[in-house]
């Protein structure tokens, strides 16, 4: 078993001594770190580019996963900027992402785009059950807390949403607001790769508070951020991680 850590908007590495890889996938190129937790190796991939330079609308969502499985991932633990929908989450805090709703427009969201069969996705459970129990019962070592387990909502970027959209996804079950969880946590289960989400809250949605800034979006992300990425390592170099207790690896329905 081997596991990855995706890093969004604040995360770009992992501290210590590290390997750059660049790995060739169908889809593209893309460029990894590799280094050791415990005697375990970890990969760490930056979804927006080591410089940030990758909108969104514009990452390259299907080579980074290939890239994973090229390399042998099996879990991936991803860090995502949110804002909260949910007023009694508040900027610093982190969300577990239990299930999400899936508001892009534009993106390529499978690898099965046809050919010689039709193939479906179970997502009844799309982020592993394992990996959130896991990290909830760590996380407490770390300082760490979580407000709570929601609903992620997906949208296509890079522009913000609005105040009308912010209700709308709130009537709909969402907690809290991104725009770079999904595709990848769908790709991740085409690839039968168990993932877990970790929604770091920078800012209320919009029309709920003042305006955002960019300033207090990159503090709220530093808060957490050595103390999260720390968590995963822990879980990666000492839990004994397998596919046994789960259904990510058996999602696949082939008609």
């Amino acid at each position: 078993m081997r596991a990855a850590i995706i890093g969004g908007t604040g995360v770009y590495g992992l501290e210590g001594e590290k390997r750059l890889e660049s790995v060739n996938t169908p889809y593209g190129n893309v460029k990894v770190s590799i280094q050791k937790a415990g005697d375990k190796e970890v990969i760490f991939l930056p979804r927006h580019g080591r410089d940030h330079a990758t909108p969104p609308h514009k990452i390259n969502f299907r080579a980074n996963l290939r890239a994973l499985k090229e390399l042998a991932v099996t879990h991936i633990f991803a860090t995502n900027a949110v804002g909260s929908a949910n007023p009694n989450w508040s900027p610093g805090e982190l969300v577990l992402f239990q299930d999400f709703i899936d508001c892009t427009k534009t993106r390529p969201l499978t690898f099965y785009d046809g050919g010689e069969r039709v193939v479906h996705l179970d997502v009844s459970e799309p982020y592993c059950p394992e990996l959130r129990r896991l990290l909830q019962e760590k996380a407490p070592a770390y300082g760490l807390s979580f407000a709570g387990e929601g609903v992620y909502c997906c949208t296509e970027g890079p522009r913000f949403e609005t105040a009308a959209e912010i209700r709308m996804y709130r009537q709909l079950g969402a907690h809290v607001v991104g725009m770079t969880g999904v595709p990848e946590v769908v790709l991740a289960r085409e690839l039968g790769m168990c993932y877990a989400g970790v929604g770091i809250i920078s800012n209320f949605c919009t029309g709920m508070a003042r305006d955002m800034n960019k300033e207090e979006i990159l503090e709220a992300v530093e808060q957490n951020k050595s103390r999260l990425t720390g968590l995963f390592l822990d879980i990666i170099a000492n839990s004994n991680l397998s596919q046994e207790q789960c259904h990510c690896s058996q999602s696949l329905v082939v008609l």
